[in-house]
């Protein structure tokens, strides 16, 4: 660039624009270095511009020259990788306007896959893509976590000087500060005592995945000490490996004088089927239901509770029941969803989960009854009462008394495995279509299984075949384009012609149908692809990011995790 280029702070760039637009005859370029012509003088300071624009700096008076970026030692991208990086992050148009999407991938939708399976592998980010990077995870906090791990400490550094991206700083752990060894525990212990909230909540993090019984010490010898919204926080660290050692401490905070600490204390012991919260709750709770042994077949019977004492406020009760409600049936909620799953055999005649819900539940309090136990089998990740109260995916109402909305079933869902997870949501839909199902694929595991994957498809075949209205499906058929298994590409070509209308299909449905499936085949190559281009060993890893299929077997091989 020339000696005598103008300060960056003089010109903005659309004056530069606007300038080579009008052309400099018609407009003369204002505040460029005199004593050259003028288009040289608008070429050289469009050339400074550009050169601070890719830098992802904000034009500012000189000063110290910054530290250099951290290195970043994970392998780079193969070359394709990169280029296929380079074409998800430019596209912005998140489909076609109007409402319709056209027959092209939604590139920007495939960039979390695209992340995750980078993250997978390892690798560090090109340091030219940074820029652009944080510009679509501060558009989209959903793509923060991936995004961040995968721009590596290079952004963090970058962040510090562009206003924009700070929520790169606030998002890190600790703000991006470095930890202490975990041998340097005197360390460990001044910046727990003296360190910024982020740095705090970041070490007891680390902490408890590594040494739980260091991370309990520190925070009992400064929590009498801490604000009740820290405290709060502190504590929710503890989901994490939540174990028996952590009673003694949760049993204490029940005593707290924050409500919400409070809750969240008696929520972690109830998750503790042998914490003595746990116990004092099955008391409370086997009080209030029994089982009638005088009619054939017997029943369980209810009577809630008449008040809320202190001990039930202390173990986590809250008295006040949300407007709508009874307190003596919200009282029992509470009681119920706390106890341990395993106290209902014993108490109801011996009998196992599956026999328990198929129970009749006297005097309308069955709802109430198999709500809780719905929440204390999520609460629990307890795999057989979730399998009890799910019930059958073919059953009228596709799920057991207890799954009460689609919200709840999918909950439930969470704490199978998720092959069994695949085939119960797979049955649900062979049996009642796609209209309920969009919640219930969200906690599937993806790519989805096959199972699922026929499913979904023959499901979308029958709505077209059947003439439906074909936009109520866009929902689906967006989650298929991300979820669905590449693998499953070749058995879509059949669904690409355009059907025959029936007379009271909405009219142009069957276009709309062949265009988005056609979608659906091209975006499944496509991630296809993209597995392919981040393979280490790939061998094909400088062909451009379109050639998709050029390798050996590429569409027929199974589809990787992600993308």
């Amino acid at each position: 660039m020339h000696g005598s280029a103008p300060r960056p702070d003089t010109v903005t760039w659309e004056d530069l624009v606007t300038t080579a637009l009008l052309g400099t005859d018609r407009r003369p370029p204002a505040r460029l270095a005199p004593g050259r012509p003028a288009p040289v003088a608008l070429l050289d300071a469009a050339a400074g511009a550009t050169v601070r624009r890719r830098a992802g700096l904000r034009a500012a008076r000189a000063a110290r020259r910054p530290d250099r970026a951290p290195e970043d030692p994970r392998p780079p991208l193969p070359a394709a990788a990169a280029g296929r990086l380079t074409a998800l992050l430019a596209d912005r148009s998140g489909g076609a306007s109007g409402g319709r999407r056209g027959s092209s991938p939604d590139l920007m939708e495939l960039l979390p896959q695209w992340l995750a399976a980078a993250n997978a592998h390892g690798y560090a980010a090109p340091a030219q893509a940074l820029p652009a990077l944080l510009d679509a995870a501060r558009g989209r906090t959903d793509l923060r976590p991936a995004a961040l791990a995968f721009a590596g400490p290079r952004a963090l550094w970058l962040a510090r000087f562009n206003p924009d991206w700070r929520f790169a700083l606030r998002s890190a752990p600790g703000g991006g500060a470095a930890l202490p060894d975990p041998g340097d525990e005197k360390g460990i212990r001044r910046l727990w005592e003296e360190g910024l909230f982020a740095e705090r909540v970041a070490l007891l993090g680390a902490l408890r995945a590594r040494t739980p019984a260091l991370a309990r010490e520190l925070l009992a010898g400064t929590w009498p000490t801490e604000r009740a919204e820290d405290r709060l926080l502190f504590l929710d660290s503890l989901r994490s490996g939540l174990s028996a050692a952590d009673e003694p401490f949760l049993e204490k905070a029940l005593g707290d004088r924050s409500r919400n600490v409070r809750a969240t204390a008696a929520e972690l012991l109830s998750a503790l089927p042998g914490s003595a919260l746990a116990a004092r709750m099955a008391v409370r709770a086997t009080a209030c239901v029994a089982l009638d042994r005088t009619g054939d077949p017997p029943v369980i019977v209810v009577e809630a509770p008449h008040e809320c004492d202190p001990g039930m406020e202390r173990d986590g009760v809250v008295a006040t029941p949300p407007a709508g409600r009874g307190e003596r049936s919200w009282w029992l909620g509470q009681l119920v969803e706390a106890a341990p799953l395993g106290t209902w055999p014993d108490r109801l005649g011996g009998r196992g989960a599956r026999e328990i819900v198929a129970l009749a539940v006297a005097d309308g309090w069955q709802g109430e009854l198999h709500a809780a136990w719905c929440r204390a089998a999520v609460r629990q990740r307890d795999a057989v009462w979730s399998r009890a109260l799910l019930g059958s995916p073919s059953a009228p109402e596709a799920g057991g008394p207890g799954a009460v909305s689609l919200a709840e079933r999918a909950k439930l869902l969470a704490a199978l495995e998720a092959e069994e997870r695949a085939e119960w949501v797979a049955g649900f839909i062979a049996t009642h279509g796609l209209s309920e199902a969009f919640q219930l694929l969200g906690v599937c595991a993806v790519p989805w299984a096959a199972p699922l994957g026929r499913a979904v498809v023959d499901a979308l075949n029958i709505a077209r075949d059947a003439g439906s209205y074909p936009w109520s499906f866009s929902g689906v058929m967006g989650l298929a384009e991300r979820c669905l298994d590449p693998a499953e590409a070749a058995r879509l070509e059949g669904l690409l012609a355009i059907p025959d209308e029936r007379e009271d299909a909405a009219p142009g449905a069957g276009g709309y149908w062949a265009e988005a499936f056609q979608r659906l085949v091209t975006t499944l190559r496509l991630r296809a692809a993209m597995a392919d281009e981040l393979r280490p060993d790939d061998s094909g890893a400088n062909l451009p990011p379109g050639s998709a299929g050029t390798r050996r077997g590429r569409q027929d091989r199974p589809a990787h995790p992600a993308p």
